[in-house]
């Protein structure tokens, strides 16, 4: 302790006095100055004038200083109920402005316990201690080298962020008020689109940091949605021309496998596949970074928690993601928090999106979009089992063709009205292109598979064939044939006569029909969390393969686990009012794609046929060269 705090007595000796001692001196201090200036006794005004320049942060203290710091800290947390608002501004303004990050450990310990005993003042200091807090989730930034965390920063960052959390949780449990307050502060606070990198994730690593425990159940909920918000905003705001800029004569868009030239550990990706990872995009590479932060959260959770969270995750990709159709990754969060449990919450989405897609009282965007995203999903995720695969599409069967039924007793309608209708035969049929070959090696699902009414749903006067993207419709075909799965329904006659001008109708002008939301994925740093759990088309095994494999043979005769996929004559629900104009006006305002669309131009241009979009990336993409030369995938 230095001279100020000293005994009296102790013959001019700079001797520490006990806290006890100091404390007292404290109080009296405070509550000395607890009027008008000019009453104040000097000696306790120049006291407490040294009290606040040595809790000013601004100046370089030595190691006297600091200590002395900290017992004025302590001494205040003994002292709270002496601090007034009106005689003690400059006081708190000191301690509120604090930035923990430059503090000593021992100093930022009992600084956090005053800002704790301050909030817990009644109808005081509540919202000025948890915006501090707050304020510094955010570590500093240094503009010199490329606005970057500074090392010493860095290596702080997880005990600093663990004790932000712990005072916050501290607060919220000793006064009920603070965890609605603290949700209006974090709205504030949230980083906005243009904000630095660093502060971004950094702000957000810590906040989802408290969605754990009694705050989780309290706040989890509008942190995530907050975050996911965010992440959606930078999503929406990466351009084409952002992707396209780097390698534009190249094309960021090029099939999968042209991608794999140069593939040597069969990872699905090779030297030409990495250069499809996109970077030096300011909102991509922020995006990445916070993608990683919510993986690594979701991944760290246990079981119990990754449930809760999932139920949340869930409402907010309902209520933010599902119609917005301009994103290309948000939406893998939804895709990794159901890897990390594939046989509960992978099925559990597939279900949820099915279900989104045959109610009626859905809005027809919602079920547009969720079509479109049951046939992506069911085709990309390899942790999806094929019993699961079949009993999907047993229920879009089931609607398909309740829907034709009831359709036959009308007159026929424009190709627009039918929109649903057709996002969901070809959904059907994109899902098959990737997953029919695995199907077929259990008799069982083969058998539920075969049962389908296919036949009859092709056939129909709608001729989904003739409408649904042509590319698919032509993998489909070629692997359903070499299964004998389609047979021979489909007239040879009208086969090569499928014309992309219907397609265009189908998908308007914004090309619905070319949308699917898991396209293969861009972002650098975060794919190590996709790519494991992600099917590339260069991975699947088609019908029509001619390789072979050692372990198809121990395949034969085993079934899959037993499934319900019910029966055909199950009642299947249908709207009798979609094929209104309101659905072809609703879908007629989404946007999902440049208006300059010109794939179907370039591909009637093209001397040879369409092929299977292996990839189309993101997924309203302009064609890459490979599709337009009609090789095979």
């Amino acid at each position: 302790m230095v001279a100020e705090l000293r005994r009296d007595d102790m013959a001019g000796e700079a001797m520490p006095v006990r806290d006890a001692v100091a404390f007292r001196l404290v109080e009296h201090v405070l509550q000395s100055v607890r009027m008008e200036p000019l009453l104040v006794n000097p000696y306790d005004q120049e006291q407490y004038g040294k009290m606040l320049d040595t809790l000013d942060t601004s100046k370089r203290k030595s190691a006297d200083d600091e200590a002395l710091y900290v017992t004025y800290l302590k001494a205040l947390s003994e002292a709270v109920s002496k601090i007034d608002i009106m005689y003690h501004h400059s006081l708190l303004n000191n301690i509120f402005s604090v930035r923990i990050w430059y503090l000593q450990r021992d100093t930022m310990v009992a600084l956090l316990d005053l800002i704790t005993r301050l909030a817990a003042v009644a109808d005081q200091y509540l919202r000025e201690c948890l915006q501090m807090l707050v304020n510094n989730f955010t570590p500093p930034i240094i503009v010199k080298h490329n606005n970057e965390v500074p090392p010493w920063a860095v290596s702080r960052k997880k005990e600093i962020f663990s004790r932000l959390c712990e005072s916050l949780k501290t607060i919220s449990d000793t006064v009920p008020l603070a965890p609605r307050m603290l949700r209006d502060i974090i709205d504030r606070s949230m980083p906005k689109l243009f904000d630095n990198k660093a502060k971004m994730i950094s702000f957000v690593e810590c906040m989802l940091g408290l969605d754990t425990d009694r705050m989780g159940d309290l706040i989890g909920a509008i942190l995530l949605a907050k975050v996911v918000d965010l992440i959606t905003e930078l999503d929406v705001n990466i351009t084409w021309e952002d992707i396209l800029q780097e390698e534009h004569n190249k094309g960021i868009f090029e099939m999968e496998l042209e991608d794999l030239d140069g593939d040597e550990d069969g990872d699905g990706f090779g030297q030409a596949g990495t250069k499809v990872l996109f970077g030096g995009n300011a909102c991509a590479e922020k995006l990445d970074g916070l993608m990683v932060v919510v993986c690594e959260h979701l991944k760290s959770l246990d079981r119990q928690c990754l449930y809760k969270e999932f139920v949340i995750l869930k409402t907010i990709f309902r209520a933010s993601l599902l119609r917005v159709h301009r994103s290309k990754f948000a939406q893998f969060i939804m895709f990794y928090a159901c890897s990390l449990d594939p046989l509960i919450l992978g099925e559990e989405f597939a279900l949820f999106l099915t279900d989104i897609v045959k109610n009626k009282e859905e809005d027809p965007i919602s079920r547009m979009s969720a079509v479109s995203y049951v046939g992506s999903y069911l085709s990309r995720a390899r942790f999806i089992p094929a019993n699961t695969v079949v009993t999907i599409l047993k229920k879009l069967v089931d609607w398909c063709v309740g829907y034709c039924d009831y359709q036959s007793g009308r007159d026929a309608t424009a190709i627009p009205n039918h929109q649903l209708f057709y996002a969901t035969c070809q959904a059907v049929m994109y899902v098959l292109c990737f997953r029919l070959r695995s199907i077929m090696d259990y008799p069982n699902l083969k058998s539920d598979l075969f049962h389908m009414p296919f036949g009859f749903l092709f056939r129909h006067r709608l001729e989904p064939l003739k409408v649904c993207l042509p590319s698919i419709v032509n993998e489909f075909l070629r692997q359903a044939k070499d299964a004998g799965l389609v047979a021979a329904f489909v007239d040879p006659a009208s086969e090569d006569a499928i014309e992309s001008d219907l397609s265009r109708t189908f998908g308007g002008i914004d090309r619905l029909d070319m949308f699917f939301p898991f396209d293969p994925y861009l972002l650098k740093e975060s794919d190590r969390y996709i790519r494991p759990n992600f099917e590339f088309w260069s991975m699947v095994k088609t019908t029509y393969s001619d390789d072979t494999d050692d372990d198809d043979d121990e395949l034969e005769g085993l079934d899959a686990p037993e499934m319900n996929v019910g029966s055909l004559d199950d009642h299947v629900e249908i709207d009798i009012n979609s094929d209104d104009d309101d659905l072809e006006y609703s879908m007629n305002k989404m946007s999902i794609t440049p208006h300059h669309s010109f794939f179907h131009q370039m591909a009637m241009d093209s001397d040879g046929g369409l092929s299977m979009p292996a990839r189309i990336r993101p997924s309203t993409s302009p064609p890459s060269r490979w599709a337009m030369s009609g090789g095979s995938p």
